[in-house]
């Protein structure tokens, strides 16, 4: 396997949770980059300023010191291992300066090359972590009983990567 690096236009970092314990509110992050080695170390940066709730309200929130403190942090960052199936991926994320192993599930959908003479591979990422892991512990108590978000995130990343020579490494696809 080649070098491979995310194409961001063509990918897509989600996080589900709880809200008031009967809904999901989903986000995203707009831009991130990455890749995968040669030998399947991979590695992704998520900028934090970049979050998209739908909400500007909920996105200032999370951006603030009661969840990931965007001044002090202002990416989260994954490194790991694919593994020799290409069906999971082990390694560490850093969230708010704390970092925490982390298995992910992984489905490769294949590789093809698109109309322009660029090899392209696809997976799909899930996996689940518990925000509070990480000192995202900002909470409230509902009356009724539970919380307004929960402590698990679920993750589910759609990564559509390109092959690249390194002197090609800096360009961004299209």
């Amino acid at each position: 396997m080649k070098k491979l690096i995310i194409d961001q236009a063509h990918s897509d970092i989600e996080f589900k949770v709880k809200h008031l314990m009967i809904s999901t509110v989903k986000g995203h992050f707009n831009t991130f980059s990455g890749g995968v080695s040669e030998d399947g170390n991979l590695t992704v940066s998520m900028n934090v300023n970049s979050i998209n709730t739908g909400s500007l309200d909920r996105d200032n929130h999370l951006k603030s010191a009661d969840f990931f403190n965007y001044e002090e942090f202002p990416t989260i960052d994954f490194a790991g291992k694919m593994g020799e199936d290409m069906t999971s991926i082990v390694g560490e994320i850093t969230i708010k300066g704390v970092t925490k192993q982390v298995a992910l599930d992984a489905e490769y959908n294949g590789q093809v090359v698109d109309p322009w003479g660029n090899t392209k591979h696809g997976w799909e990422i899930t996996g689940t972590i518990n925000r509070t892991d990480f000192g995202l512990t900002w909470n409230a108590p509902l009356e009724a009983g539970g919380v307004l978000v929960s402590e698990e995130v679920k993750l589910k990343i759609d990564v559509q990567m390109m092959e690249v020579v390194e002197d090609m490494e800096t360009q961004s696809p299209e």
